[in-house]
Formats: structure tokens, C-alpha cells, sequence
């Protein structure tokens, strides 16, 4: 039971566990998406870009965690995710990447019409058909895992501490 579960007394369905035929069918989309990225031409840390992008909106914080350690693995700097948040404000990222950035958050928010238009219009500018389906492709499936995780309360475990020198 997690943290929150215990001061609230709320028993939360983990439902990959409950339902893990759906579960694995949503794995099963999550490596085609992954296969339908690499094909595009996305490359790892740009997908963890958007992975991370769209679970700090949907305030996953499992996935938060999850994608964080593999967006560093892949080669990101903590600099870049530290902003990621604010990375309008910032002249860190390509416009390869801020197209992608937005078409994310327009496809995590799709009832904003508006932002929905501006984003597929930079995107057309930058990005190939192919990698404008890949990015949409990419943040629809983490919508997706990012709605499991919150609704089934997937706990973040505490790092262990370095030891000391």
C-alpha cells in the first residue's frame, strides 16, 4: 500500500495486474510504437523527451521516475530535464524537438483546438509525415500508461543513498 493509501485507507486496483491481458496488449502497442519511432528517424532521447513531457502533465509520477532513468541512459542531460518543464523559455532545445514537444502536449490536451492547430503547423514545418505520427503515436501511448500508473497508484520506491566516499 502506498503512502497515500495508508493515510487515506484506500485500496487501490493495480489494474496491470488485475487485467494483464490488456496490460500486455498495451505493452505489445507500447514496441510497435517504439519500432514505428525508430523507423521515423526519432531517436531514443527525443521519445524520453516526450515521454517525460507528457507524464509531468498528466502527473505521473511513476513514469516520471521510470523515463527519467532512461532519458539519462540514452545520453540527456540533467540541464535539459531540469527545464523540461518551461522549455519554451529555453534556447536548449532544437526546433526538431520543440515541434515534437508541442505535438505532445497538443495530443495529451486535444479539446485545446487552438494549441491543437499551432502545434500540427510547427510540426508540419519541421517534422516528416512519418515522425509527426511517431510523436502523436508516442505521446498517446504514454497517455495511456501515464492513466494505468495514476489510476492504479503505482508507488515510486525511494532511491538507495550513495555510499560515502
Amino acid at each position: 500500500m502506498t503512502e497515500t493509501a495508508a493515510r487515506t485507507g484506500e485500496r487501490r486496483v493495480y489494474i496491470d495486474k488485475q487485467s494483464p491481458d490488456a496490460y500486455q496488449a498495451l505493452r505489445n502497442v507500447s514496441e510497435t510504437v517504439q519500432g514505428v519511432a525508430a523507423a521515423a528517424g526519432l531517436d531514443r532521447i527525443l521519445v524520453e523527451l516526450i515521454n517525460m513531457r507528457v507524464s509531468q502533465l498528466n502527473a505521473c509520477a511513476y513514469c516520471l521516475n521510470v523515463h527519467t532513468r532512461a532519458a539519462l541512459r540514452a545520453g540527456e542531460t540533467t540541464q535539459r530535464l531540469g527545464v523540461l518543464p518551461a522549455w519554451r523559455d529555453t534556447e536548449l532545445f532544437s526546433p526538431r524537438e520543440r515541434a515534437a514537444l508541442a505535438l505532445a502536449e497538443a495530443t495529451t490536451d486535444p479539446a485545446d483546438g487552438r494549441a491543437q492547430s499551432e502545434a500540427y503547423t510547427e510540426a508540419r514545418s519541421v517534422l516528416t509525415d512519418d515522425e509527426i505520427s511517431a510523436v502523436i503515436w508516442v505521446a498517446i501511448t504514454i497517455n495511456a500508461f501515464n492513466r494505468l500508473s495514476v489510476m492504479s497508484k503505482h508507488p515510486v520506491r525511494g532511491a538507495t543513498a550513495p555510499a560515502s566516499p
